[in-house]
């Protein structure tokens, strides 16, 4: 297999940007198929919420990592990598082309540059922690983070609950902070990703995500949320457009609350999604209307 002239198209960009419609258009353009990198388009259970492609969508080209698993099943970043570089592996051997997208960062950084090794982790452990952190909030994990280890402490998104728990859960653990075995060394990959990145000014952004939630609650979230709430606890649902009607169901607040919320959180994910971005140069980035910029760059890449 000549690894040279596999190219990786990854198709990046924040929430509701409009990364669904480009990858079916280069997908299209090469006949070839679709890798997820979505961590939440991973369940069954969870359609509305996540803003899946719709079934014509993803009857245009064939898509991997999309109703993957159920919210039942035990997933990390790690499996992910394994899974989507076999995958990867076996696809070249039809095309020379593949098409990554979604807006997990940590996952497509799996796939990109692989993930460092962690030690498995006793469930007590996670156990312990995930009912910590129901009974009390984040702010006693934190504490203890900040404490273990105080450089992660620093870097990590302070709202993202499965992080949090995953780096507490492998310092008890091994009894060794979780930055100990972040190494960052990229492992060799048989292909050459093409960088994308789709952006719009904020103001547009951000209308498009208050649409989409409002569309989201036509379509029947809060129904969907409902008949997930006696599962809350698994990790699968500790996500917006979730948490927030879980917590209306329990009586924090209101509906109309919970709905601004949702589209409060889900701009302040938009926000993080760009600073992660913003770390590499390496991103080509594109208006997501401006379809004959995007092909003329990809047949510029000599692509074949």
């Amino acid at each position: 297999m000549d690894t040279n002239s596999n190219h990786l198209i990854v198709v990046a960009g924040p929430t509701a940007v409009g990364k669904t419609e480009i990858a079916l258009l280069i997908a299209d353009l090469y006949q070839t198929s679709i890798l997820s990198c979505d961590s939440r388009q991973l369940y069954n259970e969870m359609n509305i919420g996540t803003a899946k492609p719709t079934d014509s969508e993803l009857k245009k080209a064939p898509h991997f990592f999309i109703n993957h698993l159920s919210i039942y099943d035990s997933y990390s970043a790690g499996k992910y990598e394994t899974e989507a570089i076999n995958l990867a592996e076996e696809l070249f051997l039809k095309t020379n082309q593949l098409i990554l997208t979604g807006g997990t960062g940590l996952y497509m950084n799996a796939i990109l540059n692989g993930m460092d090794k962690y030690p498995d982790v006793d469930a007590s452990i996670v156990n312990e922690l995930e009912e910590t952190f129901q009974k009390e909030g984040l702010s006693n994990l934190l504490l203890q983070l900040e404490k273990a280890d105080p450089d992660y402490h620093q870097s990590v998104d302070k709202n993202n609950s499965r992080r949090i728990i995953r780096a507490l859960s492998v310092i008890k653990q091994s009894g060794k902070s979780f930055t100990s075995f972040r190494l960052g060394q990229p492992k060799k990959r048989n292909f050459k990703p093409i960088f994308i990145l789709l952006q719009r000014d904020r103001e547009e952004l951000y209308n498009r995500i208050n649409n989409r939630v409002d569309k989201m609650i036509e379509n029947g979230l809060e129904s969907e949320a409902r008949a997930l709430y006696p599962f809350k606890t698994l990790k699968a649902l500790q996500t917006v457009g979730y948490q927030e009607f879980f917590d209306f169901f329990d009586g924090k607040y209101t509906r109309i609350k919970a709905i601004e919320l949702i589209k409060q959180n889900s701009r302040r994910y938009a926000k993080r999604q760009l600073t992660w971005y913003r770390k590499n140069n390496h991103w080509n980035t594109f208006h997501p209307t401006n379809h004959s910029d995007i092909i003329d760059f990809l047949q510029s890449q000599n692509i074949k």
